[in-house]
Order: C-alpha cells, then sequence, then structure tokens
C-alpha cells in the first residue's frame, strides 16, 4: 500500500487532471490549460507519483480514467470549485457569512440606546445575528477573556493587553443632587459634602473618580458616608428620592435637569469625560466586522 503524500496536490495539477478527465485527450487538455503536451503530461506523471496510483489508463489509441481516477474527479472538482469561492470571497463578492455575536453591556445602556436600535442594526449587517448580555464593566472585561461574549460597549478602563477598542461616544458626567436635598442640607461648598452621602456603583467610585480626578476641589471632597448600589439606574432612582448626591453620565439624566427633578451640585467643580469603547479581543479575526459596527454605532446618538 503506497504510504499517503505529506504534500498535498498543487490546485494547477488538479487543473490538469480534471481537463484530462473530461476531454480524455491529452493533447486537447494541454490546449485547454495553456500548456504544451509536454508540459502537461508532465504535470500529469507527477499528480500520480504523488498520489502512488495510476489516475488514466492509456492505449496507443485512447485514454480512460482509471478507477483511482474515477474516484479523485469530484474531489478534485469540489477543491477547485472551493479554491474559486476563496477568490471570490477575499475580493469581497458575495456575501458575508452568517455570524453570530454576542454584544456586552450595563443595563441602563442597553435599554435606552441599543434595544431601540436593535431592528436598525440588523438591517445595515444583515449577517450578523446579534445577542445582548447586561453586566458591569469589570464583569464584562472577564467575559472577554473567558469568550463568553465577543463585544463589550462600556466605559471601563482596561489594561488587558489582549485586548482590543474602538472609539464610540464621548461621554459626560455631571455632580447631580435632588431640588429637596439641596433645599434641606446645603452643598454650596466643597466642605459642606460632610453633610452629605455619597451613592456610587462599587467601592473603587468608578463614577464619583470623573470629579475627584478633574480638580483639586473633587480630590479634597469628604462625605459623611458612601453607599453602593451597583448601576447607574439605581444609583439615579436613589437619588431621585432625595438620598444622596452622584456624578452620573449626562445622558443619562438630561431630562431630570431640564425637567428640575436634578439639580447640578457645585457646579463651579469641573469633571473629567470619557468615552464609550467597543471592546474585543485581539485575537477576534472578525475585527473587520466589528469597525463596521463601530461606525453605525458612531452614527447612532445616546439616549
Amino acid at each position: 500500500m503506497s504510504s499517503i503524500p505529506t504534500t498535498p496536490p498543487s490546485l494547477d495539477s488538479l487543473r490538469c487532471f480534471v481537463a484530462a478527465a473530461r476531454l480524455l485527450h491529452f493533447r486537447k487538455a494541454s490546449r485547454a490549460v495553456g500548456l504544451t503536451p509536454a508540459a502537461f503530461g508532465q504535470r500529469i506523471r507527477l499528480l500520480e507519483e504523488l498520489l502512488g496510483v495510476e489516475l488514466f489508463t492509456r492505449s496507443t489509441r485512447s485514454v480512460s480514467l482509471s478507477a483511482a481516477g474515477l474516484r479523485l474527479l469530484p474531489a478534485a472538482e469540489r477543491t477547485l470549485a472551493q479554491a474559486s469561492e476563496c477568490i471570490s470571497a477575499a475580493r469581497g463578492q458575495g456575501e458575508l457569512p452568517p455570524t453570530e455575536v454576542t454584544v456586552g453591556t450595563r443595563h441602563e445602556l442597553g435599554m435606552s440606546w441599543l434595544v431601540p436600535r436593535i431592528d436598525e442594526l440588523a438591517r445595515e449587517h444583515p449577517g450578523v445575528q446579534l445577542h445582548l448580555y447586561f453586566g458591569s464593566g469589570p464583569d464584562l472585561v472577564l467575559r472577554l477573556r473567558t469568550l463568553e461574549i465577543d463585544l463589550a460597549i462600556s466605559s471601563y478602563r482596561f489594561t488587558d493587553p489582549l485586548l482590543d477598542e474602538l472609539p464610540l461616544h464621548h461621554e459626560e458626567y455631571t455632580f447631580v443632587a435632588a431640588p429637596s436635598l439641596l433645599r434641606k442640607t446645603p452643598l454650596r461648598r466643597v466642605e459642606q459634602a460632610s453633610a452629605h452621602t455619597l451613592l456610587d456603583a462599587s467601592a473603587d467610585l468608578p463614577l464619583f473618580r470623573y470629579l475627584r480626578e478633574a480638580s483639586e476641589g473633587g480630590a479634597s471632597l469628604r462625605f459623611q458616608r458612601i453607599v453602593r448600589l451597583g448601576t447607574i439606574d439605581a444609583i439615579r432612582a436613589r437619588v431621585l428620592q432625595g438620598a444622596g448626591v452622584a456624578v452620573l453620565p449626562g445622558y443619562f439624566v438630561a431630562e431630570d435637569l431640564a425637567e428640575k427633578r436634578l439639580r447640578r451640585a457645585l457646579p463651579s467643580l469641573p469633571l473629567g469625560s470619557d468615552r464609550f469603547r467597543l471592546i474585543f479581543r485581539r485575537d477576534d479575526p472578525r475585527r473587520s466586522v466589528y469597525e463596521r459596527m463601530a461606525s453605525s454605532l458612531r452614527r447612532l446618538p445616546l439616549c
């Protein structure tokens, strides 16, 4: 029994074989592929030597396919067809293959921004099936690392060199409180913060840092206590109830400020800003898909 060749047949050799198998005439087949008869015959011989079988039965008057040649012909035709598909795909001909993408983001952003636009995104990216996952910034980054989600939309700051990002929207922040709270317990000066409760998402104060890091005045604020509530939705609800003060995304409380349900606290203190990012793994081969999605997401205003 012949050993299995370690080198697969070349596409040129298979093309010569298919031409000879269809025409059953080496001279005509050599003209069909643009080779001299001698060069064509050499290709066939090398292919037979590589495979360790005779592909044709030759006589002085005719050429016919051997049993091995009959078995090889449909596989060779499929291989050439698939090679042609590879060329078309690389040149951008035809539709992108269907792909499923799980996008993770925090609950409030997903419900206010992504969910209302899912149909619009589906029309712009017909080959992409979108799934959503809701979680906090650290949770999203962890799930990217463990391949549980494909993308994360977040302003969370990460340092993992295995992750990459594409910019989406600029994000402004504002320091807010309920008018009823500020009437009862004023917050006009930095030292008055000691009478207030700060509401934030987690122990590392990811929201307050936009005030603390932006100015010396913000860094000097000291509060009576700090309460962690996990999500900006819960923080906003408690601020509206007069339970404390908080730094929140501007887009998220714009209507509350316009309707005077909330007021800016210490408006003279500057706040930092950030941006939403589309975060993904550097080794993900679908970067071009994500770049197109990022372009679409940048056109969708935050709400």
